[in-house]
């Protein structure tokens, strides 16, 4: 009975998100829709969300029995009912408005001491911009010529929820460069949406190799090569002793060998990967002797 009411509550989730954004695409693409459609649409929203919440409160009130607090028990109720990629993509737009708080004080995120950020944003700052002004231009345009006012306030809002999300995703990826460590180990990073880490006993290559693919951000071919590009474009392949494990956007997991990356300055981040980690030496301090006594005179 359970297990149903979980699947039903997914279910539900996929269908009504859809269903929303297909009627926000139709308001702004100047559809007219009736009353009845937005009221069952609407409708539709709020059943879901209350479907959720008698799904989430019985494994919520369960997990309070088991001994777990609030925040572990409301999680755990959370992972349960959520998809794992709705729950990404909620987390990935969270850290990426925290780095707008990142960039303004001109920061950056987890950078170690001793290690060398190389940043991989120039491909794509010309587009975020762009993106940025047409979605200003949009957000006025539509504010203009829109007469219904629920309408308009909505549109108004997600309009500039959109332009601020653009920016924070650029902020994401300015704050979170790559890193590689004072041991050598590397960081591969693309704003908030992935991460990996590689330890420096696993890497045994590095050399700037520019390919140009188009495709998506994260892109696995057939011999166990991982493309992590930005502007459909790497500059830095790495060479891996075994594969490492890595997670999708999504969620979704993978492994790969061999790691292709775009950096701005792909020569001194493939010099810093192989470069020799600096171990600290430890100064000699010269041995203590006991006190040396002259010999007494020969009796």
């Amino acid at each position: 009975m359970r297990t149903t009411a979980l699947r039903t509550a997914r279910a539900a989730l996929w269908v009504a998100l859809p269903a929303e954004l297909a009627l926000v695409v139709c308001l702004v693409g100047g559809v007219r829709i009736t009353g009845p459609v937005l009221l069952a649409v609407e409708a539709l929203v709020v059943g879901v969300l209350a479907l959720e919440a008698a799904v989430m409160w019985p494994l919520y009130t369960a997990r309070r029995r088991a001994g777990e607090g609030r925040r572990a028990a409301a999680l755990s109720a959370v992972r349960a009912v959520v998809p794992v990629a709705v729950r990404r993509l909620m987390v990935h737009e969270l850290r990426a408005l925290h780095s707008l708080g990142v960039w303004a004080v001109r920061r950056r995120h987890r950078i170690p001491e001793g290690a060398l950020p190389f940043s991989y944003t120039a491909p794509q700052t010309g587009t975020m911009w762009a993106f940025f002004f047409a979605s200003v231009l949009e957000t006025v345009v539509l504010a203009l010529v829109i007469p219904w006012p629920l309408v308009h306030v909505v549109l108004l809002v997600v309009g500039v929820y959109g332009t601020v999300l653009i920016v924070a995703l650029h902020a994401a990826c300015v704050t979170r460069p790559h890193v590689v460590e004072a041991d050598g180990s590397l960081r591969l990073r693309y704003g908030a949406l992935f991460d990996l880490w590689v330890p420096a006993s696993l890497i045994t290559a590095a050399r700037v190799g520019r390919r140009y693919d188009g495709g998506g951000l994260v892109r696995v071919d057939g011999n166990g090569g991982l493309d992590l590009a930005v502007g459909s474009r790497t500059t830095v392949t790495v060479e891996l002793a075994e594969p490492v494990e890595f997670v999708r956007p999504l969620g979704r997991s993978g492994s790969a060998r061999t790691l292709r990356f775009h950096a701005d300055d792909p020569r001194a981040a493939v010099a810093a990967l192989s470069r020799k980690p600096v171990t600290p030496v430890t100064p000699v301090t010269p041995e203590r002797t006991a006190p040396f006594s002259p010999p007494g005179p020969p009796v």
